[in-house]
């Protein structure tokens, strides 16, 4: 066999292996696993977690409360869920959470895992079991400007909002 021949040969089982992968997930998608059935709940009680330290005044406006306050209102004024004002009148615990990862800053950098961005997380609880039905987590995008950053992050928690509005909604 020439070098040529050889070469081609040892090139395709190459390429042939590192596309199997590929090729084999494209194969098979997963099914949409099912939801938590409980995670269909009617009342709710929402838990402030709270905030990390150096995000408040600056870069947003408020309190280590906005979160809370503003998914409050927006679950008040959604009305899937009841809101109420006791855990132990709810079938599900809403825990918002506000948090900003420290690690080493690099400005070239805005969305890369050495420079995280703040993130508001939302973790829904089984109250009578205290398990983790579901959580999500969405960044809160760079901006220069206070206006800028309020928006940014009234904006993700409406994500937080739409991710779990997708969730207890049934497909048609």
């Amino acid at each position: 066999m020439s070098r040529v021949k050889m070469f081609r040969t040892m090139l395709l089982m190459v390429f042939g292996v590192m596309l199997m992968p590929v090729a084999m997930r494209a194969q098979v998608l997963p099914q949409p696993a099912p939801v938590p059935a409980k995670l269909l709940g009617k009342t709710v009680f929402l838990s402030n977690a709270g905030a990390d330290s150096g995000l408040y005044p600056s870069p947003f406006s408020g309190g280590p409360s906005r979160a809370y306050d503003y998914l409050y209102a927006a679950l008040k004024r959604d009305g899937t869920y009841t809101l109420v004002n006791d855990p132990a009148q709810a079938d599900l615990v809403f825990e918002i959470r506000v948090t900003a990862p420290s690690g080493p800053q690099n400005p070239s950098k805005v969305n890369g895992a050495s420079d995280p961005l703040p993130m508001a997380r939302l973790v829904i609880y089984d109250r009578p079991t205290h398990y983790i039905l579901w959580a999500d987590t969405q960044s809160v995008d760079v901006a220069l400007l206070q206006k800028t950053h309020d928006a940014n992050f009234d904006r993700a928690l409406d994500r937080l909002l739409i991710d779990l509005k997708s969730v207890v909604t049934p497909n048609p």
